[in-house]
């Protein structure tokens, strides 16, 4: 396969990496806050936002993965893409305008001023663990392994290594408002490029929707999959999915990060529906191409290689280093964003809590050498990924671990005024262990469930530990809660003398309608 890429291709692809370093370092010079490297100086607005949420969360193992899937089990994993709107929707109508008017810059922020700061310190340290050992190393080994399906004799510690270098330059550097533009710039170049090799691989079936059918085993097309199903059961599509989206959309540091650096609420909820649009395509983009490779490539044994097989077999010359550069804008958008987040958490969640009176000058410091140093930590960890049994289990069994107590302390803990700061802080704990427990018990053979409903058994567990403990200890002070919780008003905020089609309200039911009708028709 490497004899197949021609040099036009390499050119295409070197000059990506040179335009995406450049851009970065370009934006660098106007960063000289603290405010400028963690949050864009809050200007962001809505279409910026829009695409660099889903570049952000399109990474390589989600390109490869969800096409492989839908080759191999079918496309009920693409629900994690095109039902993203419904914890967005959350999100727009409560938890943006709390986080604006909160003024924070880390979502563990937020725990502490509805709680205390042991909740704040707790979750920042998960966060910051699993943003560099999950996400950013993930990444960083995903990208590894597809690039050398493409590029046969390249060393998988070498490869993570340059990607996280070049990622972590211009992050360190530039800080969210170089991720933010280089995120807009590289959706754009993912969709493109996808889009093409759907197009040619659905003309080389004569544009027959038919023919993806009957080429397709039964039940290839449908999400709704038997209880005992290994790749996504039914039970666990009502009980994981929407627990783990609303945990990864409205709790996770590197995505809400460019949501805080908003200009206003309307820009960010504006942007937020955009996204939840956005990441309707990858359906169209890379399930349904993985369907239609049944048809054009029976036979292939390794699920990952049904991507680089109909790019290297479909597209033309040039046209498949237009893709790759799509592929490397997946992995470098993912790295960005956690390296920029992770550092984040440690200036202001440790040092600046730390040292209050801490200069501008010195904050911009401490982020640029916590970045770099986080680069080189997450670039060590990716080549240990491989003893995970795989890039999705890794991932998943991490997961299931840390995201029930998160979910339970936003979700819940915003709605139930009498939830307190013993409540979470021991919720966070117990949780967390109770996760641990099944994941080991899972490992010796004795817990055999599929990892979506472990996600459910612990959400109900964590919520009558917050419950019981928060009941059995002093409420907190209706005064020092009221601004972080739930109130009427959240949903109106920002709606006041604009048009209806800027209204986000109407926008979410038009979302909600083409989302409704998708679960029908693959239903």
């Amino acid at each position: 396969m490497e004899e197949a890429i021609s040099s036009i291709d390499i050119i295409i692809i070197g000059v990506y990496f040179i335009g995406v370093m450049l851009i970065g370092l370009y934006v660098a010079r106007g960063t000289k806050t603290g405010e400028d490297l963690f949050l864009g100086g809050r200007t962001f607005g809505w279409g910026l936002i829009g695409l660099s949420l889903f570049a952000s969360n399109i990474s390589t193992s989600t390109i490869i993965g969800l096409s492989g899937a839908a080759y191999s089990s079918g496309i009920v994993q693409s629900v994690y893409e095109w039902m993203t709107g419904i914890p967005l929707i959350i999100a727009a109508l409560i938890f943006i305008p709390l986080y604006l008017k909160s003024k924070i810059t880390t979502i563990p922020e937020f725990l502490e001023l509805r709680f205390d700061r042991r909740s704040r310190k707790f979750f920042s340290l998960v966060t910051i663990f699993t943003s560099i050992v999950v996400d950013t190393a993930g990444g960083l080994y995903a990208g590894a392994i597809v690039l050398q399906a493409f590029f046969p004799n390249l060393i998988i510690w070498q490869t993570t290594l340059v990607l996280a270098l070049v990622a972590g330059i211009y992050t360190a550097f530039g800080g969210l408002k170089a991720v933010v533009y280089t995120d807009a710039i590289q959706a754009i170049i993912l969709i493109v490029g996808c889009s093409i090799l759907s197009y040619m691989m659905f003309e080389k079936l004569d544009f027959s929707w038919d023919k993806v059918v009957g080429a397709a085993p039964e039940g290839h097309l449908s999400i709704i999959r038997p209880a005992d199903d290994d790749s996504l059961p039914w039970p666990g599509l009502i009980m994981a999915v929407p627990i783990l989206g609303f945990w990864y959309w409205t709790t996770n540091q590197y995505i809400v990060q460019r949501i805080l650096g908003a200009k206003d609420v309307n820009n960010a909820r504006w942007g937020v529906i955009l996204a939840s649009f956005l990441k309707i395509i990858p359906l169209f983009i890379m399930v349904i191409p993985g369907t239609m490779a049944i048809g054009l490539f029976p036979g292939l044994g390794n699920a990952d290689q049904v991507f680089p097989t109909a790019v290297m077999n479909i597209l033309p010359v040039g046209l498949i280093g237009l893709v790759l550069a799509g592929l490397i804008s997946a992995i470098m958008s993912s790295v960005d964003s956690t390296l920029n987040s992770a550092s984040t958490l440690l200036v202001v969640d440790f040092i600046k809590t730390k040292n209050p009176d801490i200069s501008d000058k010195d904050t911009v410091k401490y982020g640029r050498i916590t970045t770099l140093v986080l680069m080189l930590v997450a670039a060590g960890w990716a080549p240990m990924i491989e003893n995970f049994g795989g890039i999705w289990s890794y991932l998943q069994q991490m997961f299931s671990i840390i995201v029930p107590p998160i979910v339970v302390l936003f979700l819940v803990g915003v709605f139930y005024k009498r939830g307190n700061k013993d409540g979470a802080f021991w919720t966070l704990i117990l949780g967390t262990l109770g996760g641990v427990v099944l994941f080991v018990l899972d490992q010796l053979g004795f817990w055999t469930l599929h990892f979506t409903y472990n996600v459910g058994i612990m959400v109900v567990i964590s919520t009558l530990v917050f419950i019981f403990i928060s009941r059995a200890t002093p409420p907190p002070s209706e005064e020092k809660i009221a601004l972080y919780t739930y109130r009427k008003e959240l949903i109106r905020m920002g709606t006041e003398n604009v048009p209806w089609y800027k209204d986000y309200r109407y926008q979410i039911v038009l979302l909600l309608a083409i989302i409704g009708y998708l679960a029908i028709v693959f239903a």
